[in-house]
């Protein structure tokens, strides 16, 4: 399963829930809220801009926003939001295609680096942020933690979320980092739909790691865009990494 191939017409279409799960306004207030401290006044990029779910309103509130997205639906879906003079996006993969000017915030939330299907991809995806970046600038990640805990010997898959009308499922391939998110939606009758698809998913140390071989230092790290304590029981994180050009 190619990223483009998964995005696409009828994804990008069932994409946006205003109001609710991730288009919540207690989930989108406190990330907008942090982006824009940490865009400091200056140009913010998002890797995998998707319909603008976040640039839209972070560009609402005076952050300039670039975007850089594969799927060509996606950003026709962004397009009955906002223009191209408001939100410019460049069609391509978020770790190679460079985006014109420099910014003071790079950014990429709800888990997407881990699209990136190998190790060296993901390394990759940091270089092109600092290359982005001006210098004392920021790279922003939020990602969740795997959660290989819970699976016993010979067991290779974990349900994630279970509510009506949703199951959400992880098979993990614990070799070489993989896994495959599997959403099955379901209503009162006998139909039910699934999608899929692919990540590689990325230990907090190993992405620290990452960061430090394109020249980027942990600023910080929360559980959450609130700024929440992470812990040992934490889903997930919010990094931040300041970028130093070598001297």
């Amino acid at each position: 399963m190619r990223q483009d191939e998964i995005w696409d017409v009828e994804a990008a279409r069932r994409y946006d829930t205003p109001g609710t799960g991730m288009f919540a306004l207690e989930v989108l207030g406190p990330t907008v809220d942090r982006l824009t401290a940490l865009a400091g006044g200056g140009r913010a990029l998002e890797f995998a801009i998707g319909t603008g779910r976040v640039a839209a309103p972070l560009s609402a509130r005076g952050v300039p926003v670039t975007g850089i997205e594969l799927s060509g639906p996606m950003v026709e879906q962004l397009r009955t939001k906002v223009d191209e003079d408001a939100i410019p996006v460049v069609v391509g993969d978020m770790a190679t295609t460079v985006a014109p000017g420099t910014f003071t915030l790079v950014y990429l939330v709800f888990n997407t680096i881990s699209n990136l299907l190998t190790q060296a991809e993901q390394v990759a995806c940091f270089r092109n942020a600092a290359r982005h970046l001006s210098a004392g600038g920021r790279f922003v990640v939020e990602l969740w933690v795997p959660e290989l805990r819970k699976l016993p010997p010979g067991q290779h898959a974990t349900v994630w979320r279970s509510e009506p009308g949703y199951v959400g499922l992880d098979t993990y391939d614990v070799l070489d980092q993989r896994v495959v998110s599997h959403h099955f939606e379901f209503g009162d009758g006998h139909d039910a739909r699934l999608s899929r698809s692919p990540h590689r998913y990325i230990w907090p140390a190993e992405l620290d790691l990452m960061a430090q071989l394109a020249g980027f230092e942990l600023e910080s790290r929360h559980a959450d865009w609130s700024g929440s304590e992470f812990g040992a029981e934490s889903r997930s994180h919010v990094s931040v990494y300041r970028w130093t050009p070598a001297p």
